[in-house]
């Protein structure tokens, strides 16, 4: 047998924290009573879910776990003016913001007005000429257009100059959004948003897309097939809902359930074109791929300048239409890849030169960059950097700002804070957009800078386990009994598990700076792949260890084999098999 490598090599990144839950007799029966295996209970335990009540939230039918729509605040305004509409035969233009959240969120919205036989047009704005929020172009578009109600999606709590402007032109306004909630709200007929200060609404969870359901809902609710109607638009809203990383539990999870199942089983005729397009089968859809496959394909069209694209696809009503679009899509998307490459190293390079030798605690770079790649460059220094990163293009005027947080910093208080230096701004904790003047771009740095330096530090690295398996133990059976928690997704993602009792039978490095690993447990096998860690590489044959990942599988040649997504190492002994209490194994 080959030497042992010198332990002194696994060196783990994080601590570990062990889960801590305990099930009782009771708890166990009900598990047994619905098919829930122990193990993945133990993993619901651990994310909180330790009642009957919760497992019931967890498992039965997705419809039962949608809340009342009229709790949504200024709902019975919105209904009443939408209805005035329909009395009047008014015209309605729907604006929705360019991402897929605003566009899968619009086109919720169309097809449940469209249904209540309104005549409705769809207007989304042009990323460079018109930026986020309701766009002036937008209203004047409704005043030539004769549409007399305006009704945002994802967008428009901070719209107060526009919805100001439309009531000047005799149009009144609806917004429907999820974004951070200011102060001073427009002068809009209604502004639904579940975050307003004295909300009732049960989930306040939801995306801009999600926000657009519920008013379905809120709308259909009387019409002859109605409720079917609307929840045939969870397809659209689940999508949204992923690409906007809003988390996949509550009534987000319930959206989620509806929306794979009629993905998978009868996609409208945009998704099934942008599924063939992009070679994924619509039974194989999951999460991961809306937001690895889905989404991306339609934000390309924004992002690289035309955006109805999208909105036109998702609306088509037959194949014939939808394919051409999905091929301009597709051909976008890959100008995107290219593009995102290009602009990161340069932007990573900038933030290098700012990089303090403790890490920065935000990163604020400007360049002359394409508008439509800035929040996704943002998003690849914030999670390169572990820091918040605002990435600002010069490249229009005033220059525009997309940031991604890190580390639990709130990016829509920090641009509150920062608002006397913007033109516009608006967002969330975890992600924000600002348009500023040249001459406010130092002082705007300085500020951010400053309050990321006085926020509390993120604490040190932690994986919080959701379950421990010993080794002889990972097998197939253990895969399909996890698989019974899908669908997951941010809020609520793949169980984490601690593997005890591993040897390593080969390391070797693979392409891209991971590792490739064959696992032994006992006489068998296993592939084990580590993105990001060269250094486990060089462990040695025969070396016994203990791993942090996800459990999963591959197929190769027609074959499918068991696969750990290892996140962490460690020598043997790390993980205490049985342990009662929660440990933090630093």
């Amino acid at each position: 047998m080959a030497p042992s490598a010198p332990m002194t090599i696994l060196r783990p990144t994080h601590s570990w924290r062990q889960p801590t839950a305990s099930t009782t007799s009771a708890l166990t029966a009900v598990a047994q009573a619905r098919g829930i295996g122990p193990r993945a209970l133990g993993v619901l335990m651990a994310r909180g879910h330790v009642s009957e009540g919760d497992l019931a939230a967890y498992f039965d039918a997705p419809s039962t776990s949608l809340h009342d729509p009229g709790l949504l605040p200024d709902a019975a305004l919105l209904r009443r003016r939408v209805l005035e509409s329909v009395d009047r035969r008014e015209r309605i233009l729907v604006f929705g913001d360019f991402d897929a959240d605003g566009l899968t969120g619009s086109s919720i919205l169309a097809l449940a007005l469209r249904r209540l036989g309104l005549d409705v047009a769809v207007h989304v704005p042009d990323r460079l000429r018109e930026g986020h929020g309701l766009s002036r172009l937008a209203v004047e578009r409704a005043r030539v257009e004769d549409r007399k109600l305006i009704m945002t999606v994802d967008t428009g709590t901070t719209s107060l100059a526009e919805v100001a402007l439309a009531a000047e032109a005799g149009i009144d306004v609806i917004v429907t959004d999820h974004h951070h909630v200011p102060e001073r709200l427009p002068a809009a007929i209604a502004v639904v948003n579940p975050h307003r200060p004295g909300s009732r609404y049960p989930d306040p969870r939801l995306a801009g897309t999600g926000v657009a359901f519920k008013v379905a809902q809120l709308l259909l609710a009387d019409e002859p097939g109605g409720p079917a109607a609307a929840l045939d638009l969870a397809d659209l809203a689940v999508i949204g809902t992923v690409a906007d990383m809003a988390p996949i539990v509550g009534e987000n999870r319930a959206i989620a359930r509806l929306g794979l199942e009629r993905l998978r089983s009868a996609p409208r005729p945009g998704i099934a074109a942008l599924l063939a397009s992009a070679g994924l089968a619509p039974e194989a859809v999951t999460l991961e791929s809306i937001g690895f496959t889905i989404a991306p394909r339609l934000n390309a069209g924004g992002r690289m300048g035309d955006a109805t694209t999208a909105s036109s696809l998702l609306l088509a009503g037959s194949t014939a239409e939808a394919a051409p679009l999905a091929a301009l899509l597709e051909e976008a998307n890959k100008q995107r890849r290219v593009v995102t490459v290009e602009v990161l190293a340069e932007a990573t390079e900038a933030a290098s030169l700012t990089a303090t030798a403790g890490g920065p605690r935000a990163i604020v770079v400007a360049g002359d960059w394409p508008v439509g790649i800035i929040g996704l460059v943002a998003g690849r220094l914030a999670e390169r950097y572990a820091s918040p990163a605002v990435v600002i293009t010069r490249s229009v005027e005033p220059w525009r700002g997309s940031a991604r947080s890190a580390g639990g910093f709130d990016l829509a208080e920090a641009f509150d804070a920062c608002a006397s230096l913007f033109e516009r701004h608006g967002g969330h904790p975890q992600a924000a957009g600002c348009e500023l003047r040249p001459g406010a771009f130092e002082a705007f740095r300085t500020r951010f800078l400053e309050l990321a330096g006085s926020a509390a530090p993120p604490a040190g690295p932690e994986l919080v386990l959701d379950l421990i398996v010993a080794a002889l133990d990972i097998d197939y059976r253990l895969q399909r009994e996890l698989a019974t928690l899908e669908p997951l997704g941010p809020g609520a993602p793949r169980a984490l598990i601690g593997f005890s009792g591993l040897v390593v039978s080969r390391a070797r490095a693979a392409a891209g700076g991971h590792t490739q690993l064959t696992l032994r447990k006992g006489r068998e096998v296993l592939d084990g792949i580590a993105f990001d860690r060269p250094d486990l590489a060089e462990i040695g044959p025969e070396t016994p260890i203990d791993l942090v990942g996800h459990l999963g599988s591959r197929t190769y040649g027609g074959f499918e084999s068991l696969q750990i997504e290892v996140l962490d190492a460690a020598p043997p002994g790390r993980i205490r098999l049985g342990a009662p209490d929660a440990m933090a194994l630093g």
